[in-house]
């Protein structure tokens, strides 16, 4: 009889019991929401005139497409159980190749390939030399972010290089201009992240990720290519960390040598955050949006609540504590 009334309450309330899987599925991405509308919240509270007001959001939607283009990625990694430092160096290589190819004369789309293809091999070559020479991901990845930047610094003697002809460019036009008084930019990140949300969650490569990452020799029983899968992701973050770099000039017109050095930290918070765990096999795409959303907003936000620079990162890390004992209690029911 209880079976049958269950079965009946279910038929009468589909929309209940979907909504339900819905909040489980999600749980982790919705506690990140939960947090930033709180602390947003907080922000307006202390200075509504600054918060209420275009001109600040507007702002961070210029920069935060590219925080996005390095947080997406970066939760595949961890999911497979990896983890990269080294894309800011492969950001910052990357935007050099598009920069010099600019510089040279040569059609913006033409040296944004450039740096995509640069961003790509950049990638697929560090997670060739994690998989295949068996190295810590942790260590190898710090060591190929200094070799880098440091090659970088050696070529360059530290000179940057000014591009002010992109602003006339139709390229300029299509990946950086506005709409509406809306920076583009926002519009193609978010394409991005809808993208690898969709390969993440859908997607047999997604799929694979999950399974590499709870149990890398139980995938290789199930026929997956374990390294395959374990370079593809450090490739997707060589290709996440180019868009970012190309992105990050066209903003400037100007490349700088240290250019993607301020993303490190703030971009394993944002995925940590978005409830992505360390251990591999779990993670969020649409969470880690939300916290490179979050982290984008604690610094104009501590400003305009009149405080001064100094107290940034207690609250960098005061937000990222909080929300990860948010997850650490949600833990045990969404995995």
């Amino acid at each position: 009889m209880t079976a049958t009334t269950d079965a009946g309450a279910t038929q009468r309330h589909p929309n209940s019991s979907t909504f339900r899987r819905f909040l489980l599925n999600n749980r982790a991405a919705l506690g990140t929401l939960a947090v930033f509308i709180v602390m947003m919240a907080i922000f307006i509270g202390a200075n509504p005139r600054v918060f209420l007001s275009w001109p600040l959001y507007n702002s961070v939607l210029v920069t935060l497409p590219v925080a996005l283009f390095l947080v997406v990625p970066l939760v595949f990694v961890v999911t497979v159980g990896e983890i990269d430092l080294s894309f800011p160096a492969t950001m910052g290589f990357a935007a050099w190749i598009f920069a010099l190819l600019v510089q040279a004369g040569l059609d913006p789309f033409i040296a944004i390939v450039g740096g995509l293809i640069t961003g790509v091999v950049l990638g697929a070559g560090v997670g060739a030399i994690v998989v295949y020479a068996g190295l810590s991901s942790l260590i190898a990845t710090l060591g190929m972010n200094y070799m880098l930047r440091g090659l970088i610094m050696i070529i360059t003697e530290g000179k940057s290089i000014a591009l002010l002809g992109l602003r006339d460019s139709t390229a300029y036009q299509v990946f950086s201009s506005s709409v509406a008084g809306i920076p583009v930019q926002i519009l193609w990140a978010l394409a991005f992240v809808v993208f690898s949300a969709f390969l993440y969650n859908r997607h047999r490569f997604g799929a694979r990720v999950h399974a590499v990452g709870d149990n890398p020799d139980s995938a290789a029983q199930m026929g997956i290519d374990v390294n395959r899968i374990r370079i593809a992701t450090f490739t997707y973050m060589g290709l996440g960390a180019a868009l970012a770099g190309v992105f990050s000039v066209m903003i400037n017109f100007t490349w700088w040598p240290t250019t993607g050095d301020g993303y490190l930290l703030p971009a394993l918070a944002s995925v940590f955050v978005g409830g992505t765990p360390a251990w591999g096999g779990i993670g969020t795409v649409a969470g880690g949006a939300i916290g490179a959303l979050i982290i984008s907003f604690i610094q104009s936000g501590i400003i305009s609540a009149g405080l001064t620079g100094f107290y940034l990162q207690f609250f960098n890390g005061l937000i990222i504590v909080l929300a990860l004992l948010g997850h650490r209690w949600n833990q045990a029911r969404y995995r």
